[in-house]
């Protein structure tokens, strides 16, 4: 038995903010932005748009990609940093939308490898036998995370959300395998100065810029090295590899440490920004729908996020 990813949907706020916008109250510049990250513009979600109303959106994309009926899904798995409320989760809340009775629903956090740990988590259970169709949604409202003075880490990030609907399946295609890794010694290398048990409040990001840079190339790479080797796979046999959006840079070097081809590698970065567990969800989206992925083909996915976590999949179309 397989899991295979039978749908995909994106959701991306209305609300634009280019590189000129934020010139005009930080001190920066589109070419200062651009050279360091790649980023252009990014989405910035609404006033009183939370990330479960972006997570529906996302959700109901895919389940009309995937051509079923909603009532067909019997687990909902949310990936998330940034939920409307401490608790219930967003999944819960999404749960309620989708009117799905008393269908189970849970969130994960894992930062930016949130979609990484959900197809791990998801397959590992649709594999056990005890759920057929599943609702895997990553979103994040990282705009409200931010310290809009800091221009360090302001220009980084922007809002949305991705889904796939994975179902079991018995033919060769689907999840191949993945891995996941945390190492609690990086913890300080990205984090919120605030939370519900230290100061009440939900803070805004901290980064080390170097470190994390430094460390995202390591680990993905690694992660990605790895998990063929363990298949018996190759580098020449990934069709596409969709990296976790951080940066332009990280995902060049990647390219370089993998001596990958550049047009196997998907890119939304330039118009998304870091959409933390988004990211990879909205790239393979925009992928299938723009692009088509043919039955057969190996799309490759790899995520490093504050924690720190990081991990990689591999899955046949």
């Amino acid at each position: 038995m397989a899991s295979k990813i039978i749908g995909c949907g994106g959701y991306l706020p209305e609300k634009v903010l280019t590189n000129d916008d934020l010139a005009k109250f930080i001190d920066t510049s589109d070419e200062w932005i651009r050279t360091r990250t790649g980023i252009r513009q990014r989405h910035i979600a609404a006033e009183g748009e939370f990330t479960s109303h972006m997570a529906h959106k996302a959700a109901l994309a895919a389940i009309k990609d995937a051509n079923i009926n909603s009532k067909d899904i019997d687990l909902i798995v949310v990936c998330s940093n940034t939920p409307d409320n401490s608790f219930p989760g967003i999944a819960n809340k999404l749960q309620g939308y989708l009117d799905l009775g008393q269908v189970p629903s849970f969130d994960i956090q894992a930062i930016c490898s949130g979609f990484i740990y959900g197809i791990h988590v998801v397959d590992s259970m649709i594999k056990s036998g005890k759920y057929k169709t599943v609702l895997l949604v990553c979103a994040d409202k990282m705009s409200a995370l931010l310290d809009w003075q800091d221009r360090s880490t302001c220009v980084l990030f922007g809002d949305g959300a991705g889904a796939v609907i994975l179902q079991h399946c018995d033919s060769n295609a689907g999840v191949i395998d993945s891995n996941i890794y945390s190492d609690g010694s990086m913890y300080d290398i990205l984090y919120t100065d605030g939370g519900v048990s230290t100061n009440g409040k939900s803070g805004r990001v901290q980064m080390k810029g170097q470190e994390v840079f430094r460390r995202a190339i390591e680990k993905m790479s690694e992660s990605v090295k790895q998990l063929l080797e363990v298949n018996g796979m190759s580098l020449s046999d990934i069709d596409h590899l969709v990296p976790h959006q951080a940066n332009l840079r990280i995902i060049d070097s990647i390219a370089a440490r993998l001596d990958i081809d550049s047009n196997k590698i998907v890119t939304t970065i330039e118009r998304h920004a870091n959409c933390s567990a988004a990211s990879i969800p909205l790239a393979l989206s925009e992928l299938k729908s723009l692009k088509g992925i043919k039955p057969g083909k190996i799309v490759v996915f790899t995520a490093f996020g504050a924690g720190a976590t990081w991990g990689a999949a591999i899955v046949r179309w």
